[in-house]
């Protein structure tokens, strides 16, 4: 079989970035305190513990000889690139981060980032959420980015209010139950 047929190029590897919710234009990366700790301990863990030991991989691997049936320094080099990229996303994210700690804000009933929302829906069925940063969402936590639309219609409303939110489905109906701010973790 031909080498043409099964061989990465670093080019192709290279090229891709990862993909993750854009920051509007003109705004600020908002984030909790504890989804910037888990990203800068993301990094750290990155830069300090896999990257080096993956550069003792393929440091030992091509030390083997003939690179091009390698799987160890294949492997390696293309893990390597994928480290990388993961380093230079979360250096550009946290370069951007703006902490918000909703704990710390003033007592207010009207909803903005950071706020944990409990609302009732069209159905009848009572929900609650967090709005947070385009990082940290985490639906299984009630975890909403601040640029989701549910997030985009809560935000300015106040306890008591109804607010008209459109889904492919048609307009819901929401009235605003309860306005938390609290530490999120």
């Amino acid at each position: 079989m031909s080498k043409a047929f099964v061989k990465e190029t670093a080019a192709e590897d290279d090229g891709e970035e990862i993909t993750a919710p854009a920051i509007p234009v003109g705004s600020r990366n908002y984030m909790t305190p504890a989804g910037h700790a888990r990203l800068k301990g993301e990094l750290l863990h990155l830069l300090k513990v896999e990257r080096p030991e993956m550069v003792r991989t393929v440091s030992w691997a091509a030390s083997n000889g003939d690179r091009s049936e390698n799987g160890d320094y294949i492997y390696g080099k293309k893990r390597l690139r994928e480290i990388d990229r993961r380093i230079r996303f979360l250096t550009k994210r946290l370069d951007a981060a703006e902490v918000v700690d909703p704990a710390a804000r003033e007592t207010t009933d009207q909803i903005f980032f950071g706020a944990t929302v409990s609302y009732l829906d069209g159905a009848g069925d009572e929900r609650t959420i967090s709005i947070v940063g385009i990082d940290e969402v985490d639906l299984a936590r009630g975890y909403v980015s601040w640029i989701s639309p549910i997030a985009r219609t809560l935000t300015k409303a106040r306890e008591g209010d109804m607010v008209q939110l459109r889904t492919p489905a048609g307009v819901d109906t929401l009235e605003v139950l309860a306005v938390r701010y609290v530490q999120l973790g």
